[in-house]
């Protein structure tokens, strides 16, 4: 679904609600007229895709990962605090492209703490899950593993398993259960990681043994 720019004609009255109320719910003018239209004449648009999506994700993840302010309808985060000494943080970034085919998102995770100790132990765990991404997966993409690992943190692209479009729930779920595992066995590793690579290894088969519409 695209989008093109059109003039509209308002009673300032009405553009200054609108955009109190853009602001309020974390939007911006042009996003908040196209969902109010769009409800009104009953048409689907990405961005109303995507709030059920991540609600459906909020709903779905345990209380120990506490949602964030959005930056953007199409970003969601959520946070959680390492089992770590003095409980650092550890951020879950979703973000949804609008056409939901192909490669339908992106998720960041990323460390905040300035413990050196701390930064080496989890970007040794992030070389680990990507090994793991690769070695069960890596057949999947003739262009090389769609993941990095970056400076405390790492990026991987969500891409459909399969053809056709996922349905809402499809996707919250893919998304939930790569949170969940990706969660448990960075747990796992920063508890002992000197026996957490076959640990962490069941959690990733055990992740794909589910059937997963998302890779």
């Amino acid at each position: 679904m695209g989008k093109s720019v059109y003039s509209v004609v308002l009673d300032d009255s009405v553009v200054e609600a609108v955009d109190e109320l853009a602001y309020r719910t974390g939007t911006n003018r042009s996003g908040l007229i196209n969902s109010i239209l769009a409800e009104r004449i009953g048409c689907v648009t990405p961005e109303m895709r995507m709030k059920e999506i991540f609600s459906l994700v909020e709903q779905a993840l345990e209380p120990r990962f506490l949602p964030a302010p959005r930056p953007s309808d199409s970003v969601f985060l959520v946070k959680t605090a390492l089992h770590y000494k003095y409980k650092p943080t550890l951020r879950y970034s979703v973000e949804l492209f609008r056409s939901f085919t192909g490669c339908v998102g992106r998720v960041k995770v990323s460390l905040r703490s300035q413990s050196a100790e701390l930064v080496a132990l989890c970007e040794g765990f992030f070389g680990l899950w990507l090994r793991l991404e690769v070695r069960y997966c890596g057949q999947l993409f003739d262009g090389g593993f769609p993941a990095e690992v970056v400076p405390k943190g790492y990026t991987r692209d969500l891409y459909e398993a399969g053809s056709g479009t996922l349905s809402d729930g499809e996707i919250a779920e893919a998304i939930t259960a790569y949170i969940r595992s990706f969660d448990k066995a960075l747990a796992l590793y920063v508890d002992d990681p000197s026996s957490a690579e076959k640990k962490c290894e069941e959690v990733y088969k055990d992740y794909l043994a589910k059937g997963i519409g998302i890779v």
